[in-house]
């Protein structure tokens, strides 16, 4: 892993927010872009420098992208998400990211049901 890739990634806010809340569990591109706010193709870039640096990885589900921390992080993106969760409560947008992820998926659970069970049970998000 390319220590200068991985920084340079972690520098955008944008992408420090996508990884917040990937810490809490998976999630798919259309759930990001509805807690973060921002267009589904802004966040596919992100995930993308994402996904090159290692930080984050995807599987393709039917229509669906669903995304995760790997589960064997490099030592280095290791630290930094350890830090990153400790910054959780010293930053305001971080806290609110987790709170609307929170809120939505409380107001996920009937439109869940028209997705796959097996994105349901990946992503967790919904009643079995």
């Amino acid at each position: 892993m390319n220590a200068t890739k991985v920084y340079r990634c972690l520098c955008d806010e944008t992408r420090l927010r996508i990884l917040n809340l990937l810490l809490e569990g998976p999630l798919c591109v259309c759930h990001l872009s509805s807690i973060l706010g921002l267009e589904q193709p802004k966040i596919s870039r992100h995930l993308k420098a994402l996904k090159e640096s290692g930080a984050v990885e995807t599987e393709r589900c039917y229509n669906w992208t669903i995304c995760r921390i790997p589960e064997n992080p490099s030592a280095l993106l290791e630290t930094n998400l350890k830090c990153l969760q400790d910054l959780r409560s010293e930053e305001r947008a971080f806290a609110a990211d987790l709170r609307k992820r929170r809120q939505s998926i409380r107001g996920m659970v009937g439109a869940c049901e028209d997705l796959p069970r097996q994105i349901r049970d990946l992503v967790g998000q919904c009643p079995a």
